[in-house]
């Protein structure tokens, strides 16, 4: 019990300063949370939303609501929302030694089943910080206690129904995987199917639909609300064929069950919050145990439902994650996780029920699992004033980018982000942490340039006519020195320029993106304004067509590559335009044209373009 204490306690040692600093999304979730509590208002002054919008997003309710309600006792804090994750993945691990106990009554087991989750390296990372899915283990947990306590019974009760429809919709309501596979879930419930029981699954079927209704009416009034974030990050699009979507799925289920970098090498996602980059997901002793659990499932359990049960869950856990592009995404493989930990459960019953052979061998596996999750440990807290963790979880924002701008007299204080940053809302939060008032900033739309003497805090990459004050990471602190330049259409004579291709890939695979450095000549008069704002207005940029071998477009709007500079007559400039390659193998026509944002593409207007043949391919392991 003591090595359980002990274990536990790791989930909170030094839970504010590793990891270090707030990530832009923990900033949101929070202060969206503290609004909530003060006001019933997100920030957006939506009363009471059932999905809370962010940076083009929807996060989920539950989460956000449980910290609210802990924020309207606390105040804003990182340290009650770090606490909240870490207790809740401390509860997840003990949850399921529980559901250990209950379905061997033997309280070794339960001890090295919570010892098992508690330990686990992607678990334990969750647990640290405050996204939506440090509550999904918990859930799932829950969800498989009340599974298995209906599988007990001949016929269940109202309390069955509530309890299984209940977690079905929290697995829903709490992580977005939750939408495909908390109906996943519930379809596997027939594996209980009796004529005792079929009244019962019906039931929990037609509660749990009840308590989708809100959901279901969010996605009609506000189409493509839930769904956009899933369009980005997915392989399927309009043009993708159901062999090549099969074919897609196959490779991406397959691979997010690789055990290499399930339990050696890790999520592949070298920028994946929370996650300590080249550390497992599983220690080595639970991939052991999960083996032979298996075994013995297979072979002296496969005709009990609950293990048929656990069984389809497992497989049905990696469906969310597998139509998505990446591979072992930590945070969407959560249910993996946890249905492999129960996995352990036969193994460890079938050790402890053995001889001295048996009991060395959990021996060897025990001291095993405790020197890894040490090694992981050590990496943990070694790596927190890591460059790359300080710069992922924004380190330097508060001292060096917010506290100058708030020192400084300047009032309001310019929000310019770039489309993908929207670092607005670490503002947001740092102000609500030092009780500055939100109107003390003014945030900037994307194409709109910050005033002539404006103090900005801003995302942006490129900066023309700045007096720098201060830099962090993404962020930068400074004073627009000019009047913003007049944009307006380019002239037909100003679209004019001179491209050259001068390092090009020899061949392209299916569907992946490639780099092309191009060199480009203003051959006008005109001078060609820098890009300010990555949302600009007659912004110039080189940017590609994709055409078929008779010229023919195929994809008309590919890649961009914005100048960052202000290139004069007869300057040149070198880009790097990364062009994303058609999904179909053959030969194509690659052009590379220049354009005016929201005006023309200047070979519309009679500047020579640069067309190469490129040979696209696909192999299997593409």
């Amino acid at each position: 019990m003591l090595v359980i204490i002990l274990a536990t306690a790791l989930y909170f040692v030094r839970v504010v300063h590793n990891p270090p600093g707030y990530y832009i999304d923990e900033s949101s979730i929070s202060y969206n949370a503290y609004s909530i509590s003060q006001t019933g208002r997100d920030e957006f002054g939506t009363s009471w939303p059932l999905y809370f919008r962010a940076f083009g997003d929807y996060k989920n309710p539950v989460y956000i609501y449980l910290l609210s309600a802990i924020y309207h006792f606390t105040g804003p804090s990182i340290l009650a929302a770090r606490l909240f994750s870490a207790t809740l993945g401390a509860l997840a691990a003990l949850t399921l030694g529980f559901l250990g106990w209950r379905m061997t009554k033997k309280r070794g087991v339960a001890l090295v089943v919570t010892m098992l989750a508690l330990l686990t390296p992607s678990l334990f990372e969750i647990g640290r910080v405050v996204l939506e899915v440090a509550l999904y283990p918990l859930v799932l947990a829950l969800f498989l206690l009340c599974a298995y306590s209906a599988s007990t019974r001949a016929r269940w009760s109202w309390r069955d129904v509530v309890c299984l429809a209940t977690t079905l919709a929290l697995i829903t309501y709490t992580y977005s995987i939750g939408r495909l596979l908390g109906p996943l879930l519930a379809v596997g419930l027939i594996f209980f199917a009796s004529n005792a029981r079929r009244l019962g699954i019906m039931l929990t079927w037609a509660l749990y639909v009840l308590m989708l209704v809100p959901m279901v009416l969010v996605i009609q009034r506000q189409p493509g609300v839930l769904s956009g974030r899933f369009h980005l990050i997915t392989y399927i699009d309009p043009k993708t064929t159901y062999p090549e979507i099969a074919w897609e799925f196959g490779k991406h289920f397959l691979g997010n069950l690789n055990p290499w970098k399930l339990f050696i090498t890790g999520d592949p996602n070298p920028e994946q919050i929370a996650h300590i980059y080249g550390t497992p997901l599983l220690l080595g002793a639970t991939g052991i145990l999960v083996v032979i659990g298996l075994w013995l499932v297979l072979n002296r359990h496969r005709h009990e439902a609950w293990w048929r049960f656990v069984i389809y869950c497992l497989v049905v856990s990696v469906v969310p994650a597998s139509l998505t592009k990446e591979y072992v995404h930590m945070l969407r493989l959560a249910p993996l996780l946890v249905f492999l930990i129960v996995l352990t459960i036969p193994a460890l019953e079938w050790l402890t029920a053995g001889g001295p052979k048996h009991r060395a061998a959990l021996a060897v596996l025990a001291a095993l699992m405790v020197l890894q999750a040490a090694i992981f440990q050590w990496q943990f807290h070694t790596s927190a004033r890591s460059p790359k963790r300080l710069r992922q979880f924004d380190n330097g924002y508060p001292e060096k980018i917010f506290a100058p701008a708030v020192a400084m007299s300047g009032r309001p204080i310019y929000l310019a982000d770039a489309l993908a940053i929207p670092g607005y809302i670490q503002a947001y939060w740092n102000a609500t942490l030092r009780q500055v008032p939100i109107p003390n900033f003014a945030r900037l739309a994307p194409d709109e340039p910050a005033p002539e003497g404006a103090l900005v805090i801003t995302t942006e990459e490129n900066c023309p006519r700045c007096l720098v004050l201060a830099t962090s990471e993404f962020y930068t602190l400074y004073i627009a020195n000019d009047p913003p330049p007049k944009r307006e259409p380019l002239s037909e004579g100003a679209c004019r320029a001179a491209i050259r291709v001068t390092s090009s890939p020899n061949v392209l695979r299916a569907g992946k993106q490639a780099s092309f450095r191009v060199l480009v000549k203003n051959d006008s008069n005109s001078l060609w304004l820098a890009r300010e704002r990555s949302g600009g207005r007659y912004q110039v940029s080189l940017g590609n067509h994709w055409l078929d071998r008779r010229g023919n477009v195929i994809i008309g709007d590919d890649g961009r590559a914005a100048l960052l500079s202000d290139l004069r007559p007869g300057e040149q400039a070198d880009l790097t335009l990364v062009v994303n390659a058609p999904k179909t193998p053959g030969d194509y026509i690659l052009e590379f044209d220049m354009l005016q944002e929201g005006v023309s593409w200047f070979g519309l207007r009679g500047s020579p373009t640069v067309r190469l043949p490129v040979k696209i391919e696909k192999r299997w392991w593409n």
